[in-house]
């Protein structure tokens, strides 16, 4: 399977020049601040795309998703993308779980606090995930900020090395774009804007 990962497109996609293949994941914030105008416009942008499967999370910018209630979101969602919400999917025998959730990080979306708080929704990934999609990153891996800060989360990275998926997606950091295997899995930052919020970094592709 080949697959083409982007995140933190922050209303820019239709700058995007994607490669096409079979499966695209996008690890959320897709919009600036969640506005309806942009998320709507990002879903015909992202079910248009030459992919199979299209799978995205939102993030942190991704108000909308958190405050409209599941089946107004279900009722937006194009029929060939699948949007993911601390749940999963599994592709031609593929395991898929995604969830927007990230430690405490100003007053953004998704938010949860550090500790019990943010476990229960790491609690929730399936034992045998193949590709696990979060948003924000874990602990030490692709997750410092332009200030050298490391902002990931430690349990979810104790549950990565518990479960070993093959890959772990993440963004919300766009400084620490970029790809690094450790403890049996691929983790990709795959934000595609730097830190000014300028197109600079290109789609990661990977294969499974």
């Amino acid at each position: 399977m080949n697959i083409t990962t982007i995140s933190d497109t922050h209303g820019q996609h239709r700058t995007l020049q994607l490669p096409g293949g079979e499966m695209l994941l996008h690890a959320g914030d897709v919009s600036g601040r969640g506005e309806r105008e942009v998320v709507l416009d990002f879903l015909d942008w992202f079910s248009s795309q030459d992919y199979q499967y299209k799978i995205f999370i939102a993030g942190n910018h991704d108000f909308f998703f958190e405050q409209n209630s599941a089946e107004e979101i279900a009722a937006l969602i194009p029929e060939n993308v699948i949007y993911l919400n601390d749940s999963g999917i599994t592709i031609e025998g593929i395991k898929i779980w995604g969830s927007p959730v990230q430690p405490w990080f100003y007053d953004w979306a998704f938010n949860r606090q550090r500790g019990a708080d943010i476990r229960q929704h790491w609690d929730l990934i399936p034992d045998d995930t193949d590709i696990l999609i979060t948003h924000g990153p874990a602990a030490e891996i692709l997750d410092k900020t332009v200030g050298g800060i490391p902002v990931g989360c430690e349990d979810l990275l104790e549950k990565i090395k518990a479960i070993q998926p093959k890959i772990h997606l993440a963004g919300h950091i766009h400084e620490a774009y970029g790809i690094v295997e450790k403890f049996g899995t691929i983790f990709i930052n795959a934000s595609v804007l730097d830190f000014n919020y300028k197109l600079r970094n290109a789609p990661i592709e990977v294969k499974i």
